[in-house]
Parts: C-alpha cells; sequence; structure tokens
C-alpha cells in the first residue's frame, strides 16, 4: 500500500526566479491555508486546504501544523564537516587560518572512529537548522568520507561529499599523490555516487595545493565520471589569489587554471568566488559552473564581498553556502541574514523572496538537483521544513506583525536560528522534531 501523508499549514515556496523585486513577484507560490500530500515520500499534491481535505481519503494521516510556516529543505552548498570543532577560532585571513585550525582539526579524521563522531553530530546539526541537502567537504581520509556518508544514508539526507585532495602546500599528513587520489577517489565514487540519495564530489581542496599532476588526474576522472560533482574554492581571499598566479603563471586567471584540467563543466560548484572578473563570470557560466556565496565565512575572515548581480548579469547560478567552519553558524537562514548585509554593502539589495529562492530552488539548480528537489512542486521530493518563532521571542513578535509571507520568512532570515526550526522532514518523514 502507498505510505499518503496530509500536511496542513502556512506553505511557501519559489517555483521560478523571482528576481530583486521586493514586492510579491512571479515565481512565487503562498497557501496561507494550505495542504501538503505526500505518497511514498514524493510530493503527490499541494494546494489551498479548502480544495484538498474533502478529497483526502479518511485514512490517510492528517498533520495539523497550522500557525506555521513549511517552506522547501534547506539547501547548503558549500560546508566544512571536518571544521565543526573549530568553529568560530580566532584568526587573521584564510591562508594563516588554514594553517592555524583547519589542518590539524582535519589530521584528527585519519581516526575512523572520530570521523564517526562528528559525521554523525554534523548531520543531526544540519537537520537541526532545517538543512535537508548540503555539499560537504570531508577530508583527504577514504574514512571521513565513508563516515559522512554513512551517517547521511542512515537519516536518508540527499548530501554529496568526496575525498579532498592535495599534494602540495599542506602538512605531509594531509598529502596524496596525483596517483593515489585517483585510485581513492575512483573507488570511493564506484562504492558510493547513486546510492540511495548520495551522490560523489570530485574535491581538490584549491589550487594552491594541487600539482599540476594532480589536478590533470581530477579532469580525468571528471571526464570518466560526468555524472558525479566537482567541488573546490574559487577566487575567496587575495594572497590566494597570487599564489595561484605565481604556481600556473601559463594561465590567464584562477578560474582558467581549473578549465585547463578539466573541471569547468556542468556540476562544478565553486565556493565564494569573490574577485572574478568579467572574463572569469561569462566563462563559468558558459562551462555550466555554479556559484556558492558563503557570506558569513566571508565576513568573518575578511575575504571580501560576493558580487550577487555581476554573476546574475553574467549567467551564473548561485546558492547559499555556511562555509563553517570559517562560517559560523550552520543555519542557512542566519547566513541568508548575512547575505542581506553583505549584498548591502555591495550597493545591492536581497528580497525576502529571492533569499528563500538563493536557499532553496536556487540552490537546487546550482547543485543540477533542481529536477528532485527545490521546491515542493508534485512529483519532487517531499524535503520540508516547518518555522515555528520561539514563542516570546523577539522573532515571534515580528512574524506576528510581518504582514505578508515575504516579510515573515525575511524576519526568520534575520533575526532567527535553530530554535525556530520545529520540525524537519526528508522524504516526507520527520527526521527532527524540536521539544517545546
Amino acid at each position: 500500500m502507498p505510505r499518503l501523508r496530509a500536511f496542513r499549514s502556512s506553505i511557501l515556496h519559489c517555483l521560478a526566479d523571482p528576481g530583486a523585486a521586493a514586492g510579491t513577484p512571479d515565481g512565487i507560490e503562498y497557501f496561507d491555508d494550505g495542504v501538503l500530500i505526500t505518497t511514498d515520500g514524493i510530493v503527490s499534491e499541494l494546494g489551498p486546504a479548502t480544495a484538498l481535505l474533502d478529497e483526502l481519503d479518511s485514512g490517510v494521516s492528517l498533520i495539523d501544523l497550522r500557525g506555521k510556516l513549511i517552506i522547501p529543505g534547506l539547501i547548503d552548498c558549500h560546508v566544512h564537516y571536518p571544521q565543526l570543532d573549530v568553529i568560530g577560532s580566532y584568526g587573521t585571513q584564510l591562508l594563516d587560518w588554514l594553517t592555524r585550525y583547519a589542518y590539524p582539526a582535519e589530521e584528527k579524521f585519519a581516526d575512523a572512529g572520530y570521523a564517526r563522531e562528528v559525521a554523525e553530530l554534523f548531520a543531526d546539526e544540519l537537520l537541526a537548522n532545517g538543512t535537508t541537502t548540503a555539499l560537504v567537504f570531508a577530508t583527504v581520509h577514504p574514512e571521513s568520507v565513508d563516515a559522512m556518508f554513512e551517517a547521511a544514508r542512515a537519516r536518508n539526507m540527499r548530501l554529496i561529499t568526496g575525498k579532498v585532495v592535495m599534494d602540495t602546500g599542506a602538512p605531509a599528513s594531509l598529502c596524496d599523490s596525483a596517483e593515489s587520489a585517483y585510485a581513492h577517489s575512483r573507488d570511493l565514487i564506484e562504492k558510493w555516487h547513486g546510492v540511495d540519495r548520495l551522490g560523489y564530489a570530485i574535491t581538490p581542496r584549491f589550487a594552491v595545493t594541487s600539482s599540476c599532476a594532480q589536478l590533470k588526474a581530477m579532469g580525468r576522472l571528471a571526464a570518466e565520471f560526468p555524472a558525479v560533482h566537482v567541488h573546490t574554492h574559487l577566487a575567496e581571499n587575495h594572497d590566494e589569489i597570487e599564489a595561484v598566479a605565481r604556481r600556473f603563471p601559463e594561465q590567464r586567471s584562477y578560474l582558467d587554471v581549473y578549465r585547463h584540467h578539466g573541471l569547468l563543466r556542468e556540476r562544478s560548484v565553486f565556493a565564494h568566488c569573490l574577485h572574478l572578473d568579467a572574463t572569469d563570470r561569462r566563462g563559468m557560466a558558459a562551462g555550466g559552473g555554479a556559484a556558492a556565496f558563503c557570506p558569513s565565512s566571508n565576513l568573518f575572515l575578511g575575504s571580501g564581498l560576493y558580487d550577487l548581480a555581476a554573476m546574475d548579469d553574467a549567467g551564473v547560478t548561485t546558492g547559499i553556502g555556511t562555509d563553517v567552519g570559517g562560517g559560523t553558524s550552520l543555519s542557512v537562514l542566519r547566513t541568508l541574514g548575512d547575505a542581506y548585509k553583505v549584498l548591502q554593502l555591495k550597493g545591492q539589495s536581497l528580497a525576502p523572496y529571492r533569499a528563500l529562492y538563493l536557499a532553496t530552488l536556487g540552490a537546487a539548480r546550482a547543485l543540477r538537483l533542481d529536477d528532485r528537489i527545490g521546491n515542493l512542486a508534485p512529483g519532487k521530493e517531499a524535503d520540508f521544513v516547518v518555522l515555528d518563532p520561539h514563542e516570546g521571542s523577539v522573532t515571534s513578535r515580528r512574524v506576528a506583525h510581518a504582514g505578508d509571507p515575504g516579510a515573515a520568512f525575511f524576519a526568520f532570515a534575520t533575526l532567527g536560528d535553530d530554535r525556530d526550526v520545529r520540525a524537519t522532514y526528508l522524504m516526507g518523514e520527520a527526521a527532527f522534531e524540536r521539544r517545546r
């Protein structure tokens, strides 16, 4: 028998990119009193309660969530699970922060038991923050990849990760070689990619820590497995960019290093992308690459300000990324609040519905998963979040006075935190519920 569920609540999602308009633009669908019906974990119907409740079979379980807001599951396009224990660590800027905090933290993941412990906590924290899909950095150790996939699979999460590859410019304990990086990555692809809701990402850390031979090997792997992702960093910090220019003087730009080695293609996701020129932006769009906008990390490490308008104009798809541990919260909602502030400093504006888009359907498009997730259209996987402002909080008062769903969502993004995530559902089943 099919497994049927029905959820009654206010429901908000994006059917298309709403653009920069601050009002209620095309591409937004909202039901003040709506019903979401799922069949075996897939959205089968969505609409107003007045139209759907009478159609419900008496045997269908109806979960009444009136007074709350359902949105699609939040999607994190760039985060480092091994850096969970160094989140919020004082430092200077990127390269020093990596040496002082990130690399020592990642060395611990040679211990498979430790990797499992952190992966379990990380997966639970994602769900507690309303994140249902994530593109995740692991470490150079294959054990770290196994641990993260095992934790995600046990929870039925849609998650993408992969073994980090580095062979230069990093501690010897975190370096492999072109040959071992290729062999271990290939083995992990064959073991994990496409299992349940899991996907693999070929993961050179960044061009600073990979030789030409290693990048070439990863490009060969990307050509052999076009359905997997490529996940790396790009143009985050001026010192990093100068280091890449010294190591690859024959290439026009940082992006061109990746393009030259076959790592710019569909399903390539580049974190940060702060210091690109117009040629690079056009080249990224033409090559099928997408960008992860990581505002919290960019502010914390003083890296720079993302130019969303320029990326939009070039046709680059953008999704949001928390980038923990440089970022200071696993909450995509809080990260959207920082995105608004970054764009204010750029003389741009992040309208409420566009913020929702960047964290849901836009992020799904960046990951090339919008045929499966990103909104609550019939046929999509039933991943969603129930938002309910903590009673007596400032967020609760602001939401009560919002006046429209966009303003209410914007209040969650700028004032809320994980306490406002009442429940997180994966494939129509509760994966996290907060007790009040």
